[in-house]
């Protein structure tokens, strides 16, 4: 939270916006000199930026006047459905974009017409063209809304998107994005390339949630590497991405993230990722609010880089690239080593082994496939080879599963379709292959998915395989 000082009677307040290129110099924007020689006032409340070791204050924001600062931001104007199928309206008012007790506030509202039909509205700004930089860390501050379909979020774009190509060639960086029917987990991305590809990581609360108190998040962007922390822990690492034009070379590494970009933040309303809002959504508090937002840079960056080589895993002696697929050894399902249990948009379950079986239990199933969800990735995978996944399971009554090979890191595409499986109270052998036709890809992942408002019955799986079977 932030250092306020107090300034009584007699004293002088000087406030100032500092912005400045990217070359660390500091233009002041404005100045006001406050001189009261009255006994009773009290000069309105300011913060004092922290200094950042190893690194000079580019510019900030600590929301602490009365107004949005148009030097620094734009209220960004979107007609419905702009993008990810969302329902908001973004509009230039400050209904929806506001400066209140020291904070930001984006704040979304739903209105309901004659003919009954819902219509959304909210906030958005961006810095665009006013405090672009290239290299730096951003620390923002914030408290996020909590109901199903809201989604708020702190990113970076590019200032020309077209120097690369038009997303995802210009390359995002997302400091910070939570679920409002989810509100004890944040995600950080970057996303990239051509095709799409992306790399994220993510952060779950033991205790609370983003929506009940103010947290910070960061990203330190350096020509090799762009790391992710929220309240200090490091929640991503990244030092591999690329980007590239349909059919033509790769551009050089670092692109596309070596070029200036710009910070904007929003609270969309439904859309793809979150789903649309529902009658337990509570508009009155759909509200994002953000303390501050602080960009430091260096003095230089050594961008003399290199793009690391990729490792890609080796198959076991038995030609399996999944370990425990046997479930011999105890697995921590919670955890990102091996086989990870996953639940989403109303699914709820549990997972464990018994006797060598991995044991699924739903008690809902959610709203979609994934709802309910175990997958183990850092498979490799090799364009022109062919693979064969297999599994024996059965279910305490018929039902189905859905499975398949994805690449999370690079646009989710199926490397295996995804595939209905039928699945009896008998114990059943399942085969399945298919040629990979896509870029090499060290991080395939084998997906078994139990949800969507279907089934409940708890399923049993063992002996999960991904075989290369490409004949020399």
């Amino acid at each position: 939270m932030k250092r306020r000082i107090f300034l009584i009677l007699g004293s002088s307040l000087i406030a100032c916006s500092l912005l400045a290129g990217c070359t660390g110099d500091n233009n002041q924007l404005g100045s006001e000199s406050v001189n009261d020689t009255s006994s009773t006032e009290v000069i309105p409340e300011t913060t004092i930026t922290p200094e950042l070791e190893g690194y000079n204050l580019l510019w900030s924001d600590e929301f602490d006047g009365d107004e949005l600062d148009l030097n620094i931001w734009t209220r960004e104007v979107r007609e419905v459905g702009w993008t990810n199928n969302e329902l908001q309206e973004y509009r230039d008012s400050e209904e929806n974009a506001f400066v209140k007790d020291g904070n930001l506030v984006l704040k979304a509202l739903k209105t309901v017409d004659e003919k009954g039909n819902e219509h959304y509205s909210s906030g958005k700004v961006n810095s665009q063209n006013k405090t672009d930089f290239t290299y730096g860390k951003v620390v923002a501050s914030a408290k996020t809304p909590e109901g199903q379909g809201l989604w708020p979020a702190i990113w970076m774009m590019p200032q020309d998107e077209s120097y690369y190509g038009q997303w995802p060639k210009c390359g995002e960086i997302d400091i910070m994005e939570v679920l409002g029917n989810e509100t004890n987990k944040a995600y950080q991305t970057i996303h990239y390339g051509e095709p799409h590809a992306e790399q994220q990581g993510t952060l779950v609360l033991d205790n609370g949630s983003f929506a009940s108190d103010f947290h910070e998040y960061s990203v330190e962007w350096e020509p090799g590497e762009i790391r992710y922390y929220i309240d200090d822990t490091l929640v991503l690492t990244v030092n591999d991405w690329y980007t590239a034009v349909e059919g033509e070379d790769e551009k050089p590494y670092p692109a596309p993230f070596d070029q200036p970009f710009f910070v904007q933040m929003n609270l969309a309303v439904g859309g793809n990722w979150p789903g649309n809002p529902d009658d337990s959504t509570d508009f009155d508090n759909a509200e994002f609010v953000i303390d501050y937002v602080r960009v430091y840079q260096k003095d230089s960056y050594n961008t003399d880089v290199k793009r690391p080589e990729k490792v890609f895993k080796e198959a076991d002696e038995t030609g399996n690239f999944l370990n425990n697929g046997d479930f011999s050894k105890e697995e921590n399902f919670d955890d990102d080593e091996d086989w990870t249990f996953y639940l989403a948009q109303g699914g709820n379950g549990t997972c464990s082994i018994q006797d060598g079986w991995m044991v699924i239990t739903t008690e809902t199933s959610g709203d979609v496939d994934y709802s309910v969800q175990v997958f183990q990735p850092n498979m490799p995978m090799y364009k022109g080879h062919t693979y064969k996944a297999s599994f024996d399971a059965y279910a305490d009554a018929d039902r189905s599963i859905v499975i398949a090979v994805t690449a999370p890191t690079a646009g989710w595409i199926r490397y295996l379709a995804d595939t209905r499986v039928a699945l009896t109270t008998e114990p059943t052998h399942f085969e399945y292959e298919f040629t990979m036709e896509d870029k090499d890809d060290n991080n395939g992942r084998m997906e078994f998915n139990l949800g969507g408002k279907i089934f409940t019955d708890t399923v049993y799986i063992t002996n999960v395989r991904v075989e290369d079977i490409t004949e020399e």
